[in-house]
């Protein structure tokens, strides 16, 4: 009796051919495919902190534009006072607010700014004064030649002051107010 061999495939199937040693899929997988994957996250970690970073610099310079258009307007205002009375408004007689805001908001009132609107000095006799929240505490301080008015903050909470400040100057019968602020740590 001839016997035929047992296989464990039915005849009409032939079996799968042989591994021959090539790239298997897992292999590939970890030679091509998981460092560009490391690459893309590794990008996308580089980008995620240098969009962080841009967006805190953006608010903080958000935030310095108050006391920049502050002190401008309040440079405008002291000399249209020179022009109206002659001489350069006496000096407010406490910042507003007492405190500086740190890393919040403070919300001032009228009552804050007419402070000395009996005796006609500071920001009273200038006509200053903010109706919206503000990040800085604001002073006005008449010199012997002029004034300096300063806007300071702590934006970050972190205990530095950003600090801005305005000069100007009685020069002959006009008072010169600096075209450019002094600023320190802007950016705190």
């Amino acid at each position: 009796m001839n016997q035929q061999p047992q296989y464990p495939y039915p005849p009409q199937m032939q079996p799968p051919p042989q591994k021959s040693g090539g790239w298997s899929i897992g292999l590939i997988l970890l030679v091509v495919v998981l460092p560009i994957l490391a690459l893309v996250i590794g990008g996308i970690g580089i980008f995620a902190v240098l969009g962080i970073y841009g967006t805190r610099k953006y608010i903080a310079t958000a935030k310095q534009v108050e006391a920049r258009s502050s002190l401008s307007q309040i440079g405008m205002l002291s000399s249209a006072a020179y022009a109206r009375d002659g001489n350069v408004c006496p000096s407010a007689s406490s910042p507003v607010p007492a405190k500086v805001p740190s890393g919040t908001k403070y919300m001032s009132s009228p009552a804050d700014w007419d402070v000395d609107k009996a005796a006609n000095a500071g920001f009273a006799c200038l006509g200053f004064s903010m109706s919206s929240p503000q990040y800085f505490q604001y002073d006005y301080k008449a010199t012997a030649t002029g004034f300096t008015a300063t806007a300071i903050g702590d934006l970050d909470a972190d205990g530095i002051p950003s600090e801005f400040s305005l000069e100007g100057k009685v020069v002959g019968s006009v008072l010169e107010v600096s075209p450019t602020l002094g600023e320190k740590n802007a950016g705190e």
